[in-house]
């Protein structure tokens, strides 16, 4: 039975956040001296843009000296084999002013790791993207996920 899906729809900046408000983890992308970095981070949305803990160090000194990053998360409904993907082109900074700072310690953001995690940044979003699409093979009870691919296939 062929599925009449469209193959990918485009989602609105609330069907976004809506997504993202949906995903315990997303990807932070930010340039570095030589090379791009990639980092996992949980996160929330709040008012309209995300919100991560961090320590001091890579992340933060990297927003110091370029505050455009890229963040992505992305969802999977194995049942169904729905997928989702949202991307967000904005400007990350510290929250500093004292006001900002006791509403972000409010918010339900806990890190992962059990090493604190005292500073909070902000991704203020310049441009969001996303897609739902329908998986072309996914897994169901009766049918386990395809195995992966080497780079050799």
């Amino acid at each position: 039975m062929e599925d009449e899906r469209d193959p990918v729809v485009e989602l609105s900046a609330h069907e976004c956040l809506a997504l993202l408000r949906t995903a315990d983890i997303g990807r932070l992308a930010m340039s570095r001296l030589e090379h791009p970095e990639v980092f996992p981070v949980n996160f929330i949305v709040d008012h309209g843009s995300v919100v991560f803990r961090t320590a001091t160090g890579t992340k933060l000194d990297a927003i110091a000296r370029d505050h455009h990053v890229t963040f992505e998360a992305d969802g999977y409904d194995a049942a169904s084999g729905d997928a989702w993907s949202v991307i967000i082109k904005g400007d990350a900074a510290e929250v500093e002013a004292i006001h900002d700072r006791a509403a972000a310690a409010e918010l339900p953001l806990f890190p992962w790791q059990a090493t604190p995690k005292p500073r909070v940044v902000r991704i203020l979003p310049v441009e969001m993207t996303g897609r739902r699409f329908h998986a072309a093979r996914h897994a169901t009870p009766d049918r386990p996920p395809s195995a992966p691919h080497t780079a050799s296939e």
